[in-house]
């Protein structure tokens, strides 16, 4: 069994950061640990506060994964400060870490930022160069570069910006559209459309880090980026599908599904 790693933030609730990310991660056969870099307040319906974890614990944590484990693939969520994201950056600089999936988190669905305006610089300074495949969404592609996104072109003018920052591969992904769910996926020369039909639901807590975990997993398992990418997209579109209507907001993501269908169980 491949070992991955979740360098992200908590989510009191369970759908997003490091509990889906985990969740994600059993769903695909891997076995999942987790470096947290902060804790957040959260439910359904907001974040109501979020308490960082100082560099110095962060560090010792990625220390104690990695002079004990190997790290198959690993993926970074929420890091919300440039204090955090020096510190991850040097670490896996330091231990060669393979295979990294950059979920650029900048602001929770409920509107509540996550990531610092002044730590921006620094993660696309220090992260982007070296992810093997960063997931921005289109307000977080449109913070990284700069320019508005309406259409598929823009989606693809932002992904070559952001390649050109470092990353081997970008997937600009097309979910705040109104049209069709496309992503652009790019890897410095071809371009990529990732398709979906839209699904009809608001319980949509957690389908970045969801969809990023899956990729790592997909990568731990041995597959190229674009079957990961591939593999992920039909995951994360089942996962919404059957998505859970918990809480009185934006519920989560149904990470089991297709475990509990074989198991003949039922979520009602």
């Amino acid at each position: 069994m491949k070992k991955v790693l979740t360098i992200a933030g908590s989510d009191t609730c369970g759908g997003a950061g490091i509990q889906a990310d985990l969740k994600t991660f059993a769903a695909h056969g891997v076995y999942g640990m987790s470096v947290v870099t902060a804790v957040t307040a959260q439910n359904t319906q907001r974040v109501y506060d979020v308490q960082d974890i100082m560099p110095e614990m962060i560090a010792k944590q990625i220390d104690a994964i990695f002079e004990d484990i190997e790290v198959a693939a690993l993926k970074i969520g929420m890091v919300s400060v440039s204090g955090t994201i020096q510190t991850i950056a040097e670490k896996l600089i330091k231990y060669q870490a393979e295979n990294i999936v950059l979920d650029p988190v900048m602001i929770s669905k409920s509107g509540f930022p996550l990531l610092q305006v002044e730590a921006r610089e620094t993660l696309i300074a220090k992260l982007l160069p070296l992810a093997t495949i960063t997931t921005p969404n289109i307000p977080e592609a449109e913070t990284i570069t700069g320019k508005k996104i309406l259409s598929l072109e823009d989606m693809k003018e932002a992904a070559k910006m952001i390649s050109s920052l470092g990353p081997a591969y970008v997937l600009v992904k097309g979910g705040h559209r109104a049209e069709e769910a496309t992503d652009i996926l790019f890897d410095g020369e071809i371009f990529y459309e990732m398709k979906a039909p839209r699904v009809n639901t608001k319980n949509t807590h957690g389908t970045g880090c969801t969809l990023s975990a899956s990729i790592t997993s997909n990568l731990a398992n041995g597959m190229a980026v674009v079957e990961a990418v591939e593999a992920s997209k039909k995951y994360i579109t089942m996962a919404i599908e059957h998505s859970l209507a918990i809480g009185k907001g934006v519920g989560p993501t149904n990470h089991f599904y297709e475990l509990y269908k074989k198991a003949g169980l039922s979520y009602e």
